[in-house]
């Protein structure tokens, strides 16, 4: 027992630091070929879905006037932090741990991540990250599931309200997600979504503030679950949208997704679009990485580096900076990274 114990403590001290990628990264930047047509089939609408999505928007905008300004100001720390952990559960856990493999994570803090996951109603994580791995090998094509060439709209959130598109479900066949399927807490999750989606984002969240400190259930239920998930949920999708559209692309000009000040604030680090499509595999989709500041423009990549420290994250992947810089002067539209703070330089992309 001593002998295995020593061993995977020699593992992690190998694997804690951060591993740099040296290799050329160009097969995530060559365009797909598709034989698709010019044109995009009619829309089916799902009408279920517009229904659902338009309730909860008017639930959001009746907290938003009536019940936010009632609420204690426990109950609006408490949607703040719920937020925040289904922030979390999205962009450290389905995005970077599962969807590109960028570190690596303990059972705990998968449990952890997975739970935090289901809290931000965003389909189960095997579902989530099969979309986002057919979405970066076919980026702005038809088997994209929110094609940014579609419009604002169609990649906000008019993709969730039609019918995928035919190109979209053949691809998304092929994709492989075996190692997913490995997990036993995805398979879990997955195969008891609904009732884990019912507990840990509406139950507990109503519970918490009208048991713990009396707020009344009605402002419990509309500001902690309704008004944070449509937040949530709309920042998550700017990703999807304004990320694609609006912005820098200062290490690759021919690609649509781009740094974004407004979504790396709203989506806790997730703006810098550009870099991240051109670099998937790097764990902090930024090349900035600085103490203080991560706090304020990605708290994602605070909370893996703060996981890394008690051991439970490990195997962090960082992309060689000669290979940054050199991407940068190749392909890049000319602007700095920190031109992202800079609304003029923005440039938009049909």
């Amino acid at each position: 027992m001593e002998e295995n114990h020593n061993t995977e403590m020699n593992r992690r001290k190998k694997t804690q630091s951060e591993d740099l990628i040296h290799c050329d990264s160009t097969d995530e930047l060559q365009a797909q070929t598709l034989d698709e047509p010019d044109e995009n089939p009619p829309l089916e609408i799902v009408w279920r879905n517009v229904i659902i999505f338009s309730a909860l928007h008017i639930g959001a905008l009746y907290a938003l006037i009536f019940q936010l300004k009632e609420s204690q100001w426990k109950t609006l720390l408490w949607t703040y932090f719920l937020y925040l952990v289904g922030g979390i559960g999205v962009t450290a856990g389905c995005h970077r741990l599962w969807s590109h493999r960028s570190f690596k994570a303990t059972y705990p803090l998968r449990l952890v991540l997975v739970i935090f996951q289901t809290v931000a109603l965003q389909n189960d994580v095997i579902e989530w990250a099969r979309d986002h791995r057919v979405h970066h090998k076919y980026s702005e094509t038809h088997a994209d599931p929110h094609n940014a060439k579609r419009g604002f709209f169609f990649s906000h959130i008019g993709w969730l309200l039609v019918r995928k598109h035919p190109l979209v479900k053949e691809k998304g066949k092929q994709i492989d997600l075996s190692d997913l399927y490995k997990d036993p807490l995805l398979v879990y999750q997955r195969r008891y979504y609904k009732p884990l989606v019912l507990l840990f984002c509406f139950i507990i969240p109503s519970l918490v503030p009208w048991c713990l400190w009396n707020e009344s259930l009605l402002n419990a239920y509309f500001v902690p679950c309704l008004l944070r998930l449509t937040i949530g949920l709309n920042l998550t999708w700017a990703v999807n949208s304004v990320a694609h559209l609006w912005g820098t692309r200062p290490y690759e000009k021919e690609m649509n997704p781009a740094e974004n000040i407004l979504v790396i604030l709203g989506a806790a680090g997730e703006g810098y679009h550009n870099y991240h499509h051109t670099f998937p595999h790097d764990y902090s989709t930024s090349e900035h990485n600085v103490p203080g500041l991560s706090f304020i423009f990605n708290i994602t990549t605070v909370f893996i580096d703060a996981m890394a420290t008690i051991g439970w994250a490990y195997g962090r992947k960082r992309i060689d900076p000669a290979m940054v810089e050199k991407k940068t002067s190749r392909s890049g539209d000319g602007t700095s990274s920190l031109h992202v703070f800079n609304p003029f330089t923005w440039r938009i992309r049909a």
